[in-house]
């Protein structure tokens, strides 16, 4: 049934996972600490989802197409309830869904950032999240100072959490094959509850400094800092150079420069 199922959707340019030993082991990849709820984004055929079942009592799954919530309705055991039909990046929860609980899944290419996104907006309630990304995504958001590739997410998602790279995942396990490499990330929420700077100064810094990463952080931040004097040594620096507590440092100067 699953079979015919992927053959019936492959027309929309979907990419589905095929390989149950990788399936197996993203869903291992969830640490036993956090598995009290949990729930999966974007199943679809449910690849993830009956190894899931057997081991989560309290799973919720998140489907924006209609004939996939009918699929997952009618071959898992999953309360009805509990598979949403719409889309995480809108989704109100529901009476029942818990205060506290992990994401997994297999994240669409197009939306990943943007999901990632949404986890930073929750992340007082998101525990830990374990995803398959396109390589590159998984590459630039678990990277460190100093890395080209570091950027916005990096900063912003390594304040809240520890990010794991855990393994690359090859073409030829979907069906069908994507044109790029996948690789499955872990990010597990870390010990900070709250930043040591006001959030939304923090987020717009980042942003602003990775909007003209090539500009030392004197020059990119001057919508920020405007007629300010800024002879700190950090502002010498650009901003793929910066930590994340040196992120914080830099939110905390503008906080009281303003």
């Amino acid at each position: 049934m699953q079979t015919s199922f992927v053959s019936a959707k492959k027309h929309l340019g979907q990419h589905f996972l095929k390989d149950r030993n990788i399936a197996r082991k993203i869903v291992d990849s969830l640490t036993e600490n956090h598995l009290d709820a949990v729930l999966e984004i974007g199943p679809g055929t449910g690849v993830l989802t009956g190894l899931l079942a057997e081991r989560i009592p309290d799973l919720w799954l998140v489907e924006i197409d209609r004939e996939s919530v009918d699929f997952l309705k009618t071959n898992f055991t999953v309360p009805k309830e509990r598979i949403i039909e719409g889309d995480f990046l809108r989704m109100n929860y529901p009476k029942g869904f818990p205060e506290k609980f992990c994401i997994i899944g297999n994240f669409p290419y197009n939306i990943s950032s943007q999901i990632f996104f949404r986890v930073l907006e929750e992340h007082n309630r998101v525990n830990q999240v374990v995803c398959m990304v396109q390589k590159e995504v998984a590459r630039r958001i678990s990277s460190n100072p100093g890395n080209k590739v570091y950027g916005i997410l990096s900063v912003l998602l390594q304040a809240f959490y520890k990010i794991e790279y855990l393994f690359t995942v090859s073409e030829q396990v979907f069906d069908p094959p994507p044109k790029v490499k996948s690789a499955v990330i872990r990010l597990t929420r870390n010990e900070r509850k709250v930043l040591e700077c006001s959030e939304d100064l923090f987020f717009s810094v980042v942003k602003t400094a990775f909007n003209q990463r090539r500009k030392t952080l004197r020059n990119s931040l001057k919508s920020l800092t405007g007629n300010m004097q800024v002879e700190n040594m950090i502002f010498s620096k650009r901003p793929e150079q910066l930590s994340v507590n040196e992120f914080i440092e830099l939110t905390q100067i503008l906080e009281k420069k303003q």
